[in-house]
């Protein structure tokens, strides 16, 4: 089990699915966590069950970003793990997608995560590991998926680049793409609830072990990018889905 004694770890969207499940496995193996979040009462509600700090912080707005780093200083000192994770996704075809929609999934998916980091370089603490929660659509050109996909296909693409340029302090940046995960994200999507299960279940079925993910199973890989066993890691794309990509990329 990777041992995070002594760390302080910050999960950003931390009170619902993968970020929630990662704040859980971060403090179980020893770390000091603080989980992010745009709602007050939800953040409250799941630190309180998590017994950590939670923090609010509107990644749509790089000021508030930066206070949370600030904030976090000041409380803390330093950060030894950053897992950015707050994340929206919203279907829609090409030939529909709006402006709104656009400017919504890219401020929070990529803006957001990028200033997320860049807010917090100055706190991260030499040899803090970065981790950065993508998606496989950012590979599969999967349909419906292509602001979404975009969105996180640049966070991977900046994620090879922050680890490049952060070497240099022994900072390491990784990124993780899961497949599809039972977590509230698709419920927060508008589409109807027999559109919404028709989705699923076509997305289930292109898996070749036929399930979905636990959140429980991504936060298991981000342990093992945030402690010292994965000390020679940087720069890399971890995929947690079941095999799912292994359909897509045969069609």
């Amino acid at each position: 089990m990777p041992n995070l004694s002594g760390k302080v770890a910050v999960v950003t969207g931390g009170n619902s699915g993968i970020g929630y499940a990662t704040a859980e496995r971060f403090k179980k193996d020893g770390a000091t966590v603080i989980i992010t979040g745009r709602s007050q009462d939800r953040v409250q509600e799941a630190a309180g069950k998590l017994g950590v700090t939670g923090l609010v912080a509107d990644v749509t707005s790089v000021a508030a970003i930066g206070a949370l780093a600030d904030q976090i200083r000041q409380q803390f000192a330093g950060v030894d793990i950053l897992f950015i994770n707050a994340g929206v996704f919203e279907p829609a075809p090409v030939g529909s997608i709006s402006e709104e929609m656009f400017d919504r999934q890219m401020g929070i998916n990529f803006k957001g995560a990028l200033f997320t980091l860049e807010k917090f370089i100055p706190i991260l603490n030499q040899g803090a590991s970065v981790i950065n929660l993508s998606s496989i659509n950012a590979h599969t050109g999967m349909s419906n998926t292509a602001v979404y996909a975009a969105s996180k296909a640049a966070m991977n693409s900046y994620t090879r680049t922050a680890a490049t340029e952060l070497s240099g302090r022994g900072i390491r940046v990784n990124a993780i793409n899961p497949g599809p995960i039972n977590t509230p994200i698709f419920g927060k999507t508008g589409m109807p609830e027999e559109q919404l299960n028709g989705f699923a279940g076509a997305m289930q079925e292109a898996v070749p072990m036929k399930r979905f993910g636990k959140p429980e199973e991504v936060a298991n890989v981000a342990a093992f990018l945030a402690s010292d066993e994965a000390s020679y890691v940087t720069g890399s794309e971890y995929t947690v889905d079941g095999g799912a990509i292994l359909n897509a990329l045969v069609g």
